[in-house]
């Protein structure tokens, strides 16, 4: 019998991240959660079962990133990465609009939505490019498309999302043909600590299509797309 795929779930806490790394272990993947805090990511661990194991993981550092991955390595015995769900990410604009500026929001925001994702792929898309194998899903935000964009509400979190859409398909072109698969994903207003508890979507609901992306069969030539509810939206 195969060992199972492994998936590492950033900001896997919480909200839609827990929900991401439940959904995928019932789907019968092993599931590193990953979080900030070990502790959060050991009681999500308790809630799924042994499929699931923790993993202290900060996007916002470089260093916490590469003694995560180190210490993936040790924890599957030195099996790979084979699916990657970029998912954790901030929104700290509070009222700003442009022409306004809070540089520190906006660099603080790139941090940790765009260059996170960008430092946990270069970690670990080498393994699946070698492994001939990887899908790799980075959550994103109707509000980084650049054909819905009408409004400067969350501006910095809107840059940042359209930059990581741009991060997705350059990533998608670059190892087209590898058996890697690169795509986004919105999850819609989702009932989370970012969402709120007024968002009229709940986290069953908002990990489907993340999920979907994460484990689409091979032969699946399904990359470089932004997706909500299953369906292509505009970059």
């Amino acid at each position: 019998m195969s060992e199972p795929r492994t998936a590492l779930v950033t900001g896997g806490a919480r909200g839609i991240g827990a929900e991401i790394c439940r959904q995928l272990a019932d789907r019968g993947l092993r599931v590193l959660v990953g979080a900030r805090k070990r502790e959060a990511a050991e009681e999500v661990c308790r809630a799924i079962g042994p499929a699931a194991l923790p993993l202290a993981l900060d996007v916002g550092s470089p260093l916490s990133v590469t003694e995560a991955v180190r210490e993936a390595g040790e924890l599957l015995g030195g099996g790979g990465i084979d699916v990657l769900v970029n998912n954790a990410g901030v929104s700290l604009d509070g009222e700003m609009r442009p022409p306004y500026l809070d540089e520190e929001v906006l660099l603080s925001t790139l941090d940790v939505n765009l260059l996170g994702a960008w430092r946990v792929a270069e970690a670990v898309v080498p393994g699946m490019v070698r492994a001939g194998y990887g899908r790799v899903v980075n959550l994103t935000s109707s509000y980084g498309s650049l054909a819905l964009m009408d409004s400067g509400r969350h501006p910095a979190y809107r840059v940042s999302k359209t930059a990581l859409n741009a991060l997705t398909r350059m990533l998608a072109g670059e190892l087209a043909g590898t058996g890697v698969l690169v795509n986004a994903a919105d999850p819609g207003w989702t009932r989370s600590g970012m969402g709120g508890a007024a968002a009229p979507r709940g986290p069953e609901e908002g990990a489907d299509t993340p999920v979907w992306l994460a484990t689409l069969p091979e032969g699946d030539g399904t990359t470089g797309g932004l997706f909500a509810e299953r369906r292509p939206l505009p970059w």
